[in-house]
C-alpha cells in the first residue's frame, strides 16, 4: 500500500520539523535565564543612545543616530541632495570618529556609503559584542534560529497536507475507506499544528536586535521620555531618542529626511 508510505514520510518531516523546534525553543529559554542573570548582576544599567540605536536597529541605526546628532550640533552638513560634509572635524567619541573616518579627509562624501562603513566600523562591533555579553542583543546566531525554526514547521504542515492529498487520490484497498486514511495523516498534521501553536505562546517574540531585557530596557527608556515631555523639542530639533528608537522617520526636519531619502539610490562617483 503506496500509501503507508506517504504516511511514513509525513510522519518523518512532522517529527524532524517538531523536534527541531522544540530544541531551538529550549535553548532560547535557557538563553533567556543567562540574560536575566547578566541583567541582573548589572541592575540599575541604563542605555546610551547608541545602546538604544544598536537594540532598535542594529548597525544602520547607530550609523544614523551618530549623523543625525552631528547634524544637529552643526559639526555635520548633511545636505538634502544626499552628501555629507564635515564642518567640525573633531570627533567627540568613537561613533563620531568612525563617521568621520568614513567620510574620508577630503571631508565631503555620498551619506550612503558613509553610513555602510560606519555601520560596520570596529566601533559600532564593540558596541555589538558589549550588548551581547552584558545579555542585552541577540547573538548572531540566536536572531533567526527559533524563526526558521517555525518556518520549517509550517512547511512540514503543508507538506503533510500535500502527501495526505497524495495518498487520497491513490487507489486503496475496498476495505480501508478513504475518511480512514484522512484521519492517519490528520495525527501528523495536528501535530505540527500543536507545535505552532505552542511557539507562538510559549517562545519569546525575540526581535533581531533586542533579547527580552534589552527590550524591556528600551520600554522604561521610551517610558522616561514620554514622562519628560513628549515627541520632539519645542524649537523644531530632532529628539536624539526618537532616531535611535525609531529611526529617521522620527526626524523632524524635511530637508535633513530628505538627505538619507537618497541612501538607497546609485551612489555617484566622485
Amino acid at each position: 500500500m503506496f500509501w503507508v508510505l506517504l504516511l511514513l514520510l509525513a510522519w518523518a518531516v512532522a517529527g524532524t520539523a517538531c523536534t527541531r523546534l522544540c530544541l531551538a525553543a529550549v535553548r532560547a529559554a535557557n538563553v533567556d535565564k543567562e540574560y536575566a542573570a547578566l541583567v541582573a548582576a548589572g541592575a540599575g544599567h541604563d542605555l546610551t543612545l547608541y545602546e538604544a540605536a544598536f537594540l532598535s536597529g542594529g548597525p544602520a541605526r547607530v550609523a544614523d543616530l551618530t549623523l543625525v546628532s552631528m547634524a544637529r550640533q552643526q559639526r555635520l552638513l548633511l545636505a538634502h541632495t544626499g552628501w555629507a560634509t564635515v564642518v567640525d572635524p573633531r570627533g567627540r567619541d568613537e561613533m563620531e570618529r568612525t563617521v568621520l573616518g568614513a567620510i574620508g579627509p577630503e571631508g565631503q562624501s555620498r551619506i550612503a556609503p558613509v553610513r555602510d562603513r560606519a555601520a560596520a566600523g570596529e566601533a559600532v562591533q564593540g558596541l555589538a559584542d558589549r550588548l551581547v555579553r552584558a545579555g542585552l542583543a541577540v547573538p548572531d546566531g540566536d536572531r533567526t534560529t527559533v524563526a526558521s525554526r517555525v518556518r520549517q514547521v509550517r512547511f512540514a504542515a503543508l507538506a503533510v497536507v500535500a502527501l495526505g492529498a497524495a495518498a487520497l487520490l491513490l487507489p486503496t484497498p475496498t476495505a480501508l475507506p478513504r475518511d480512514l486514511v484522512a484521519l492517519w495523516f490528520a495525527l501528523p498534521l495536528t501535530l505540527t499544528l500543536s507545535c505552532l501553536v505552542l511557539a507562538r505562546v510559549e517562545v519569546h517574540p525575540y526581535t533581531r536586535w533586542a533579547s527580552p531585557a534589552g527590550q524591556r530596557l528600551l520600554g522604561v527608556l521610551m517610558r522616561r521620555r514620554s514622562r519628560a515631555g513628549g515627541a520632539g523639542d519645542t524649537d523644531g530639533r530632532t529628539d536624539l531618542t526618537s532616531v535611535a528608537v525609531r529611526g529617521i522617520r522620527a526626524v523632524g526636519d524635511p530637508a535633513l529626511r530628505a538627505a538619507f531619502a537618497h541612501r538607497d539610490q546609485p551612489h555617484w562617483r566622485d
